[in-house]
């Protein structure tokens, strides 16, 4: 495993050549928008951060609901990227932009909200404290990922994802205060700030 990768419990990258499967609108049965849109609390005129956005589907959903909301689709995948730019070119929606990586030097410190949606397998230590660099200093991260403590017949092997309390040792020891929010059927759901911060609570 590459040192960028280093941490990461998954050893390989999602391979774009299966990118349909993340088009799939099933996919709001297991996770429904309205939660992470709860999850995160974003104001008025925030900017939200998808990071690991995979084909959009979810960036351009909450696009649609909150037009209100910048929305920065983010992946470390050219492929995946220029699905996504088809995906917003297709949908005429004027607040979601795709970016690069290479963009979170520029972007410290505006993400009102991080998203990071079945991701938090595939990341290494690297890029979750980019993540951490990314949030305003009341700004909310969901970490919404596959579930190793349930019988699932869908999504990656149980040995290549976190269960909740790994997931939640794993991002306390990399900077974030966590808070456990209700388990979804087959995911766990946490609430990450920068542990420099209190937890912006209802």
């Amino acid at each position: 495993m590459s040192d960028e990768r280093h941490g990461a419990k998954q050893p390989d990258r999602f391979d774009p050549a299966r990118a349909a499967i993340l088009d799939d609108p099933a996919r709001f049965g297991y996770v429904a928008v309205d939660v992470l849109l709860a999850m995160l609390e974003l104001p008025v005129g925030g900017t939200l951060v998808d990071f690991g956005t995979g084909t959009g589907l979810y960036a351009l959903e909450i696009a649609r609901r909150r037009p209100d909301l910048r929305v920065l689709a983010l992946d470390e995948q050219p492929p995946m990227l220029a699905h996504v730019r088809a995906a917003i070119a297709r949908a005429g929606l004027a607040n979601v932009e795709a970016v690069l990586p290479d963009a979170t030097a520029s972007m410290a410190g505006v993400a009102d909200g991080v998203l990071a949606l079945n991701v938090l397998h595939e990341l290494g230590d690297r890029a979750l404290a980019e993540v951490r660099a990314l949030m305003t200093a009341g700004g909310r991260a969901a970490f919404v990922d596959w579930s190793a403590d349930v019988d699932r017949p869908i999504g990656p092997p149980r040995d290549h994802v976190y269960g909740v309390a790994e997931a939640t040792e794993r991002l306390a020891a990399l900077g974030f205060t966590v808070m456990e929010q209700p388990a979804l059927a087959y995911h766990y759901a946490l609430v990450g700030v920068p542990a420099r911060c209190g937890l912006r609570m209802p």
